[in-house]
């Protein structure tokens, strides 16, 4: 399993999908709903999860905005939300890193390098990365996971990763 690559389609932080080497849909990101706000889903697809058996976690997550696209909640399946802020945590000001804690309690950091590219860390071990391909490349860009464990909480670093981009872009 390690060095997985899932291929990002669509440079919308709000609207795009990952699919495997093989062009299967992995995930989707797309509006669920307007009303009052914008609500995104976030759906780790039935087929692709089904060739992965040490996938665990929920199956979709739910980012619940507040109005004018401010921070909102973020709910895993049909669990409580938690406030975005909580899954983009700044330890130190002026840092460009932000940190969660994944549901099996361990926290991660995703290394914030640029526009184009953010690593994902474990206890300090390099876990997974995120870059834009190149502008005349197709898909969009690219996430290499690195290590094993990326499977047992794969929706929670989709989700992260998008929670991550839609701030860059909203400007929080």
């Amino acid at each position: 399993m390690a060095g997985t690559v899932l291929y990002q389609y669509g440079d919308d932080p709000f609207a795009h999908h990952f699919k495997d080497h093989e062009g299967r849909v992995a995930f989707t990101i797309a509006e669920a709903s307007r009303q009052p706000n914008i609500i995104i889903r976030l759906t780790r697809e039935l087929v692709w999860s089904k060739l992965h058996p040490n996938i665990m976690g929920p199956d979709n997550s739910f980012f619940y905005f507040g109005p004018e696209r401010r921070q909102g909640q973020l709910a895993y399946g049909g669990n409580n939300g938690i406030h975005m802020a909580f899954l983009r945590e700044q330890k130190r000001e002026g840092s460009p890193s932000r940190y969660f804690r994944a549901q099996n309690r361990k926290e991660y950091k995703w290394r914030i390098i640029n526009t184009y590219r953010m690593e994902l860390l474990g206890g300090g071990t390099l876990l997974a990365t995120w870059e834009i391909t190149r502008p005349e490349q197709h898909p969009f860009a690219t996430l290499t996971l690195h290590k094993d464990i990326c499977m047992t909480i794969i929706t929670e670093i989709v989700t992260t990763l998008t929670l991550n981009r839609m701030a860059s872009e909203l400007g929080w």
